[in-house]
Parts: C-alpha cells; sequence; structure tokens
C-alpha cells in the first residue's frame, strides 16, 4: 500500500496542468513521463469556446472533491466520437452535480486515437489506467474501494462500457504496483451511449475513429461492448432518447438484453424525445429527469447514501 501510495504521490507531483481545463482544481497525470504508444499529438492542448478538447498529450484526472465525502466516487467520461471530448456540455457540469451531492468524481482527459498514437486503443488504455488510479488514492480520498462507478457519455459511454465488461483485458504493459489493482467499476452509468460496431447500427463517428471504414466482422464483435458482457459486468444504469440522430436507440436495447441475458442487473429509461448530447439535461425536456432518476438508482443499490 506504502508503494502504491508513493507511486500516486509522484503522478500528482509530475502533472503540467493546461491553464484552459480548471486549473482551480488538481489534475492527476494518468502516466507520469512513460505514456504508453507515443509520441502522440505535438503542441498545446486545444479547447474550444464550449469546452471541447483535442490535441490531448497529457491524459490525466480532474479532481471534483467534495467538502464532506461520502465515500462514493465516480469516474466521469465525455464522449466526442472519439475525436474530441466534450467536457464543457458532458463530464464537467456532471462532476460539478456530482460533487454537490458529495461524490468525489474524477473527470478523465483522454487521449483520441487519430492524434498520432501507434494504436487506436489509447482511449481504453487511460480508462483502465484510471480506474486503478483511483483505486490506489481510496484511503487518501475518503473513498469506499467498493463504491467506486464509471459514468459514461455517447462514446464516453462506449468507453466506460468497454472498460466495464472488459476490465481484465491487457490493453497496456504494465508498468507498476498501480495496475495490479482492479479496473472494474463497481457501478457504471451509460448516458444515450454507443454501444455497438455492429452492422446496421455502425455508422457512428466512434466506430470511424476507432476501427476505420471496413475493420471487418472480428474486429466489430472486439469493439461491441454488448458482445463483450458477462456475469462479471458490474450492475448498469442506461438512459437514451427514442430520437437519438446519432446514437441509435438500438444500442440501448442491445445493452440491456445482453445484461439481463448474463445475469447483470440492469435499469433503463428511454425518453420519447431528448436527442442526443444533452449532458445533464435539457431545458424543459423529459431527459431533463435522469440526474435525479440516477441518483435514486444508486442509492437504492447501496452505491452511495
Amino acid at each position: 500500500m506504502r508503494k502504491i501510495i508513493l507511486i500516486a504521490g509522484f503522478l500528482i507531483a509530475g502533472i503540467t496542468v493546461s491553464a484552459q481545463t480548471r486549473p482551480d482544481l488538481q489534475q492527476i497525470a494518468l502516466w507520469g513521463n512513460r505514456i504508453p504508444d507515443g509520441p502522440g499529438p505535438q503542441g498545446e492542448e486545444k479547447v474550444s469556446a464550449s469546452g471541447s478538447v483535442t490535441n490531448v498529450s497529457n491524459p490525466r484526472l480532474i479532481v471534483h472533491k467534495p467538502v464532506r465525502p461520502n465515500g462514493t466516487a465516480i469516474l466521469v467520461i465525455s464522449g466526442g466520437g472519439y475525436a474530441h471530448i466534450e467536457l464543457g456540455k458532458e463530464s464537467t457540469p456532471a462532476a460539478d452535480w456530482l460533487q454537490s451531492h458529495g461524490i468525489t468524481a474524477f473527470e478523465l482527459v483522454y487521449r483520441l486515437p487519430q492524434e498520432g498514437w501507434r494504436t487506436t486503443n489509447v482511449p481504453f488504455q487511460d480508462a483502465q489506467r484510471a480506474m486503478r488510479i483511483i483505486r490506489s488514492l481510496a484511503a487518501q480520498y475518503g473513498i469506499d474501494p467498493a463504491k467506486i462507478g464509471i459514468l459514461g457519455f455517447s462514446a464516453g459511454g462506449h468507453l466506460a462500457g468497454m472498460t466495464a465488461s472488459q476490465p481484465d483485458k491487457k490493453f497496456y504493459k504494465h508498468q507498476d504496483a498501480t495496475d495490479a489493482l482492479s479496473a472494474r467499476p463497481d457501478f457504471e452509468g451509460l448516458i444515450y451511449p454507443v454501444i455497438t460496431m455492429l452492422p446496421p447500427f455502425n455508422k457512428t463517428h466512434s466506430k470511424k475513429s476507432i476501427l476505420g471504414a471496413d475493420p471487418g466482422r472480428p474486429k466489430e464483435e472486439e469493439y461491441s461492448v454488448e458482445v463483450q458482457v458477462t456475469s462479471n459486468t458490474p450492475t448498469t444504469f442506461i438512459t437514451q432518447a427514442i430520437d437519438d440522430p446519432i446514437s441509435p436507440i438500438d444500442n440501448t436495447y442491445l445493452m440491456s438484453a445482453a445484461l439481463e441475458k448474463a445475469g447483470v442487473p440492469v435499469e433503463k429509461h428511454i425518453f420519447q424525445t431528448g436527442g442526443h448530447g444533452w449532458g445533464m439535461g435539457k431545458k424543459d425536456s423529459p431527459v431533463s429527469a435522469w440526474p435525479k432518476l440516477f441518483q435514486t438508482w444508486m442509492k437504492s443499490n447501496g452505491f452511495c447514501k
């Protein structure tokens, strides 16, 4: 344990903070000076006026620590089709909301697969490493190690789902004692998620970014979350709108069916309208109910107070 704490301390100390992404909050580097499968993009990280991030060479966690932590922690992952990261619209508002309810939220800034890395698996490497780092920091942040969840939006839902259903897959060569810890979240929330890479629902930008135009059936199955579900997949909350124009509602149906078949508890909320990319919810839209539904679900399952 002492070794893990020392490693975590090194990671915190070694961070180079981007001025555009919440310099008021602590940021924790995922890899220190040994980022797998580099070199990656050159130059400064780019952040749009709306908080969309690209050119990520410094994958990290942004910590939203509550004044009185309730013992629960959640890794929060924005979408963006694996082409950019919608921090401003998705993970930052969600992390701030979780923090306001006593949950320690870790916002993930992950590497993007088409930005000069040697493999398109870099987002999956970062998500696994992030889960392990959070687990290593449980005592330091007052976190119950049995109450560490993951919450993903759109492509971030795909990344969350892959992490939850394949926590032991070796996406990278283990580097230190932190990598001996489990990457499996204790629960997961999937918000208008991309789930499948299989036809006829394989027209998403997420699929193109990870697999390219014509990867073949085996690769499509390998990166389809519903195919990877097992009885070890954690209990799951899913919500989506029927009129989603980006990620067809079939993604939610496929995932919930796979979970039910594997005997994994799942709660899903389907809204008639709402579209895609609604983050914490659109004003005067039924989708604005999802945060309260998610909070109630967490409490009823014993994941938070």
